[in-house]
Formats: C-alpha cells, structure tokens, sequence
C-alpha cells in the first residue's frame, strides 16, 4: 500500500473511509453496499403479482407460478458455489461485471416477456446472475476491510440487505397497483453497481490488493478450516429456516385472526426492520456477548416464534416478530466475520460462497420440512410452523449450551 499516496488521497477528501487495512472512497464503499443490495431481490417482484398472473396467463399451472418464485432460488444455489470457486481464476470484477448483466438483461426482459414460458426462461436467467453476484455481497467486504472495520461492515451489509427488502416489498407491492410489469423495475437495480464497480478497482491499490483491471486478485492456494466453516454453514443454515416460518406463515396465521393484508404487511415489515437494527452496531454486541452471540441470538429467535404461536395478540405477535428478527440480525454478521476469519485471503470468496448458499437452501427447503412435519404429525393449523420451529430452536439451544459447557471444562482441565 502507498501510504503517501494514500494520505494525499485522504487530504484531498477523496480517501475518506478507513478500512483497517487503509482508506478506500466513499464511492466504493457504496459499491460495495450496492452489492449486497441486490442479494434480497431475486424472487421478490413475483410475489405481489401471482394472483393477477393466474388471470393474465390463463393456461398457466400452479406449476408455472411456483417456478416462476422458485426457481430464481434454485439456480441461485449451484451459480454461488461455481463463482465462488473460480473467482480466483477469473477475476472478481470480471466475474461481477458478468453477474450484474446478466441480472440486469433479466429485469428488462421481463418487460418484453409475452408468455408464461418467457418468464419462467427470464427467471432462471434472474437466477443465474444473481448466484454470481452473491459470494461478491460479503466477500468484497473481507477483501477490504479487516479487523473491527470488518466486522462493522459486515454489520452494515447486514443491514442494508434487510431495509433493502423491506423497501423494494413496499415498492413492487405499490407497483403492483398500477400495472403488473412493473414490479419488475426493481430487478434493474443493477444499474446502480454497473457504475461504481470502477470506483471498487481503483481501491484496490490502497488496501494492498494485487491485480486490478479486473484480473485475479490473489493466486490459487490457500487453505479452509472446514471444520469450523462446517459449523458456521450448518448454523447459518438451521437459523435461517427457523425465520423463514415469518415470512411464510404469518400471513396465513394473521389472516385466520381476522387481519388485513395492510396489517400483515406492516408487521412483516417489522419483522424485517427488527432484523436490520442489529447490523447498526455489531461490534458493540459481540463486544458484550462474544462469542455466545450465537446462543443468545438463538435464544431470542425460539422465544419470538414460541411467542407468536402461544399469543394471538397482534400485540404479542409482533413483538415475538421483533424478537426473532433481532436474533437473526444478531446471528448473521457475526457468522460472515467467523467464516471470513477461517479461510485464507485465497479462498475467503469460496468459504463465503458456500456459506450464502446457505440461505437459499433454507429458503427452498424450508416449506417442505414444514409441509412434511404436519403429514408425518396428523397435525394441521397455521399455529403448528411456530410451534415446531420454536422447539428445535429450543433444542438446537440446548445442544449447543451443553455443548459450550463442556468444551470450557475441557479447557480449564487442559490448562
């Protein structure tokens, strides 16, 4: 790093954010937060309009309509681990440049998309971009920042992820309203990453990364604890299906209580809004918990759900809502920092990468477990998705404490 380069850069206002490793610019950073923006959006302008689907496309199956919200998930899946894997020998900028293309080609072919086939062939290309691009939301933030400047901005990234789905829900439900292909403005977001992924390659130089226009960053090598990256993706993981019973389920459990789409809506948004805050001061959190943040956010994610499914309350219920977002938001920059700390600048994109796809198998599985529970169980109700989530949570929570307990005895009888 030219540190006299670097304190003229910052003299002159252009290098004004510190990121431990040295000083980046503010357009990076929203490059970078630009980035990770985009990770909730895959999916997200169906939603509002499957009904209206139904009718516009006639001969369409429940199948159609299904893929059409699963399918950008599903590719997503397999596109995250291959970025992540060939990252080092293609090239980040490369690779983004590519992925946020071809998610932005989508978001226009949606507007000329005739036939429910068309849109189904446009969601997978959705897919396809936004699996390349995902590994990129976190790992651009290890490739620039370390230390407590890391952790602060995985909190960030956190956070913005979050109020970005709640804002972008707002929006494509508004715009719903008004024609049914507009929704599917929010897919050209992209746009907005195409014109400052420049400003993330200049920075390159200031925090000591090699390569630059758009070339390979690091050299191949490098090494993975894979155990413990085991145990971040398994917990990440299992955390995410807990929360997902909130955003499938409460809708249905609001409604049996006599509310409104407006009220679901609001709640939802809470839920999500609960799930941001946390990412606002992160270091602070783990300053105090350490690293049990994992079993208390864990603890407040069971004590949510177990919350809404014992109260009807809308009171109630949006405080378990509250709760179980807070643990999530808790949960989830701490475990990007952890997976970050056990890979080596070679393959943190790999480890990270394997990490997300985490999350989109929890979105995929998670009402199928759901749907196979009740089966297994004889056991219907729009209450019984809480019910069950919150007991594992209670049970993950009692392995995991037992099994702190007897790792610290271990510890001290080693010492």
């Amino acid at each position: 790093m030219n540190s006299e380069e670097d304190r003229k850069m910052k003299n002159l206002g252009i290098h004004s954010v510190n990121t431990g490793k040295g000083f980046i610019t503010i357009w990076a950073l929203f490059g970078i937060w630009s980035v990770a923006a985009l990770t909730s959006l895959p999916g997200l302008a169906v939603s509002p309009i499957l009904e209206e689907l139904s009718t516009i496309f006639p001969k369409a199956t429940d199948l159609d309509l299904q893929l059409l919200t699963t399918l950008p998930s599903l590719l997503i899946i397999p596109f995250i681990l291959l970025a992540g894997y060939i990252s080092n020998k293609v090239g980040y900028i490369k690779l983004l440049y590519i992925g946020l293309w071809l998610f932005l080609l989508s978001g226009a072919l949606y507007f000329v998309s005739s036939t429910i086939a068309e849109l189904i062939a446009v969601s997978a290309l959705l897919g396809v971009g936004a699996g390349i691009i995902i590994p990129f939301s976190t790992s651009l933030v290890s490739m620039f920042f370390s230390g407590k400047e890391r952790t602060k901005q995985y909190g960030y990234v956190s956070a913005i992820t979050n109020i970005t789905l709640v804002i972008a829900t707002a929006v494509a439900g508004w715009l719903a309203d008004v024609q049914w292909r507009l929704p599917f403005l929010v897919y050209l977001l992209p746009i907005v990453s195409i014109v400052l992924v420049p400003a993330i390659k200049r920075a390159e130089k200031s925090v000591g990364l090699q390569g630059g226009q758009g070339e390979p960053v690091v050299q191949s090598g490098g090494h993975i604890e894979y155990g413990t990256l085991t145990k971040c993706m398994l917990y990440y993981l299992f955390i995410t299906y807990l929360v997902m019973v909130v955003s499938i389920n409460l809708p249905f459990l609001l409604g049996k209580y006599g509310y409104d789409s407006a009220v679901v809506g609001v709640v939802t948004s809470i839920f999500f809004l609960a799930m941001m805050l946390p990412g606002f001061f992160i270091n602070r959190l783990v300053d105090v918990f350490g690293r049990y943040i994992v079993i208390w956010a864990l603890l407040l994610i069971a004590l949510g759900l177990i919350d809404i499914f014992y109260n009807s309350s809308l009171l109630f219920v949006i405080i378990g809502c509250v709760a179980t977002g807070f643990g999530y938001g808790m949960a989830q920059p701490y475990i990007y920092d952890k997976t970050s700390s056990v890979a080596s600048p070679q393959r943190v994109t790999y480890a990270l990468a394997l990490l997300m796809s985490m999350n989109y198998v929890a979105i995929v599985i998670a009402p199928f477990i759901v749907d196979w529970m009740q089966e297994l169980l004889h056991i219907k109700g729009e209450r019984f998705p809480f019910a069950l989530n919150a007991l594992l949570g209670f049970v993950a929570l009692l392995f995991l404490s037992i099994r702190k307990v007897f790792m610290n005895r271990r510890k001290e009888n080693y010492e």
